[in-house]
């Protein structure tokens, strides 16, 4: 199908990429690329980045293998444009329509448009995406039929393989779709969703309390699944079900399964778990582990599945060629709608490092997240970098890698950073606009950090996070200031004038318009 093409853009990544190698030479000579993508891990949740109140060795051993990253983001503070950004390398705040998505949103990423996973496959790698989709399924939101194929999906996006969750583990529906079709339905008990009206009959976490074995915080009190309320509503489909303390045990089966079939070509897997996302429900080897609550324990899950990755890659002896990438979707959350002891049972432990905010936030927690690059023999064992980078850029530096060159506007705000990425240079991004939940922009250049001024409530007081929403600019020396303390807006007008206008030519000199 013919894919989306756009304007060229002043930082078109095209004019640096090298001509396209032919097919035997990427089966030869391109590594495999593993990515694990956590969700709702904050910078602070991990060892490797100095925690002392958890312990995460198979991600200590990953960073010891690779590069880790202090001053790496997320495009955005929350799951869906963030996920959008990555895949498409255009920010999402471009493109209506890419907010936090419901669990019956329709397809955000068109099939005419050009993916990071189109890119895999055109040069020859077998593609595949396991966990966590959360951009939408099918034609039209709230009218799809989820007892047929869901087109388009991520088949049409370049995804040969998939096995998901349609959105999140609080939304609806809770099945699992694999290839564009929920597995192991009933036909006589057919699966209904609804995110307007409840269907007659069924309970709910609102009416019906009793029923529950994990009680909602706010929100979250539609559907009941597993004792659980979820946003949205459901009926039938009960033979297709999952089971929540099975989710992260299933993803990374079928992960690893994935690299077994694929380990004499090259692959891309793009392997999104659930984890730490509410409601979190730890397998029963880790309920309790932690001492810090299901939060806690999930962390020490996400942990064991990154240990199945590394452990089949040497395994197969494919650890010597294959890039693996480890990051988080957007910054941490503690109580995101659940009562599940987060809060009660987090003792020392800060989920955003020294960072402001969290999950939702324009400050640093929102979209600073853990970031490690690991490839034997490319980059050397146990560096650190401080380089500004953006997720974004992962689109343009894979292709960078591949030595392809991308159709005209594909990945528009994509930069290629490869050098940045390896270790072999200090410097990252010149500019990194970031948004947060209310879609608000701030941009950095690594130093100083810039708050446009945007409407929303500067508090969420049901998640304890500030949002870093203000009428007024706000600016920060980060080498000096990195928890975003001092204002320094009305002490230095003139960079507080310089910034803004490079934000509005980033924002207005491209295709497009902001949300």
């Amino acid at each position: 199908m013919k894919k989306e093409i756009y304007g060229m853009l002043p930082l078109a990544l095209t004019s640096c990429l090298a001509s396209q190698a032919t097919a035997q030479e990427k089966q030869e000579n391109h590594p495999n690329i593993v990515f694990i993508y956590a969700d709702d891990i904050g910078y602070g949740d991990l060892s490797c980045n100095g925690t002392k109140t958890i312990h995460t060795p198979n991600v200590e051993r990953l960073a010891a293998m690779g590069i880790r990253f202090t001053n790496a983001h997320s495009a955005a503070a929350t799951s869906t444009p963030s996920r959008y950004a990555m895949l498409t390398g255009e920010y999402a705040w471009r493109k209506a329509g890419t907010g936090i998505a419901d669990g019956d949103a329709a397809s955000i990423i068109r099939p005419e448009r050009y993916t990071m996973a189109d890119m895999f496959k055109d040069a020859g790698y077998r593609t595949g995406v396991v966990g966590k989709w959360h951009l939408g399924l099918g034609d039209k939101g709230g009218e799809q039929d989820w007892n047929k194929p869901l087109k388009p999906g991520t088949n049409d996006i370049g995804f040969e393989y998939s096995f998901i969750m349609a959105a999140t583990g609080d939304r609806v529906p809770c099945v699992f779709v694999e290839n564009d079709q929920v597995i192991n339905l009933d036909p006589n008990d057919p699966l209904q969703v609804s995110y307007k009206k409840n269907f007659p009959g069924e309970p709910t976490g609102k009416d019906n309390p009793e029923l529950l074995k994990m009680h909602p915080s706010h929100g979250h009190n539609q559907s009941i699944v597993n004792g659980i309320s979820r946003i949205g509503y459901m009926k039938g489909g009960k033979s297709a079900l999952w089971q929540d303390d099975q989710i992260a045990e299933t993803l990374t089966d079928k992960a690893v399964s994935f690299i077994e079939r694929h380990k004499d070509t090259p692959f891309f897997l793009y392997f999104a778990t659930q984890d730490a996302h509410v409601p979190r429900v730890p397998g029963a080897q880790f309920a309790g582990k932690s001492g810090m609550g299901p939060r806690g324990d999930c962390l020490l899950e996400f942990d064991w599945s990154v240990g199945e990755i590394l452990n089949t890659l040497e395994r197969l002896g494919l650890d010597k060629n294959t890039l693996v990438i480890l990051s988080s979707d957007n910054g941490p959350v503690v109580d995101d709608g659940y009562k599940d002891q987060a809060v009660e049972l987090l003792g020392d432990h800060k989920p955003g490092g020294i960072y402001r905010g969290g999950k939702y936030s324009a400050y640093e927690a929102g979209t600073r997240i853990p970031c490690i690059w690991s490839w034997k023999n490319v980059i050397k064992p146990g560096i650190v970098s401080n380089a500004l980078l953006c997720q974004i850029d992962w689109f343009a530096t894979f292709a960078e890698i591949l030595n392809v060159r991308l159709p005209e506007g594909a990945a528009p705000d994509s930069e290629p950073m490869l050098k940045a990425w390896t270790g072999k240079q200090k410097k990252g991004r010149e500019w990194l606009v970031l948004q947060n939940a209310q879609n608000n922009l701030s941009v950095t250049d690594g130093v100083w950090k810039y708050l446009r001024p945007g409407k929303g409530p500067e508090y969420n007081k049901q998640v304890n996070i500030e949002l870093g929403n203000s009428q007024e600019p706000q600016l920060y020396d980060l080498r000096k200031d990195p928890v975003e303390k001092n204002n320094l807006a009305g002490e230095k007008p003139e960079l507080v004038k310089k910034m803004a206008e490079q934000l509005d030519k980033i924002v207005d000199g491209r295709y497009g318009l902001p949300l």
